[in-house]
């Protein structure tokens, strides 16, 4: 009779030294996730001047709320903030709120692909969506008659990607469990 011997299982796909770390997460707080909307829109309330680079925090935010808890934070709560958007910034009353709602929709369809890549390469998941957003704005403004302002303008969304490890780590740490486990906590 032969023995068998338990072979190792096969490597999975993708398993390098990029691999996420997984994480057991807590629920987010209804109350944190409308805190980050509001600060986020605080900064962006804040007078740049006329920095071409300066990202869009909402934007980030909302996409970053739109891949984690999409059922919380959907298409509606990015239309409010694209209105939000437009009165700040006395455009056309819809411009950002198109945008808004329609970078909404594409984070929510990517949202489970998105979490599957390791944090760095999930910002290169997420900067077509802010170029799409920052495209739809472009063209409703060129629509109207506005001088197109140059290819500059387009640093706003590699500088939004760029942010996308550092938001995530300060949105997901009131989530994150403790690594060790405390024998006197109940869970």
């Amino acid at each position: 009779m032969r023995t068998r011997v338990p072979m190792p299982p096969p490597p999975s796909i993708g398993a390098s030294r990029f691999a996420n770390k997984q994480y057991l997460l807590r629920p987010a707080n209804p109350a944190f996730i409308a805190s980050s909307l509001l600060i986020a829109f605080v900064f962006n309330l804040m007078p740049w001047g006329r920095l071409m680079a300066v990202p869009d925090f909402v934007a980030l935010v909302l996409v970053f709320w739109n891949i984690h808890q999409p059922r919380r934070v959907g298409i509606g709560v990015a239309f409010a903030m694209g209105l939000f958007m437009d009165v700040h910034a006395a455009a056309r009353l819809g411009e950002n709120a198109l945008a808004y709602t329609l970078l909404s929709y594409g984070a929510i369809m990517l949202h489970r692909r998105v979490v599957s890549f390791p944090v760095f390469f999930q910002s290169l998941q997420v900067l077509p969506l802010f170029v799409v957003a920052q495209l739809v704005v472009l063209v409703v403004r060129l629509v109207i008659g506005a001088p197109f302002p140059g290819w500059q303008l387009f640093l706003e969304s590699v500088t939004t990607a760029l942010l996308w490890p550092l938001a995530t780590w300060l949105l997901l740490a009131p989530q994150r469990r403790p690594l060790e486990r405390d024998e006197t906590r109940p869970i």
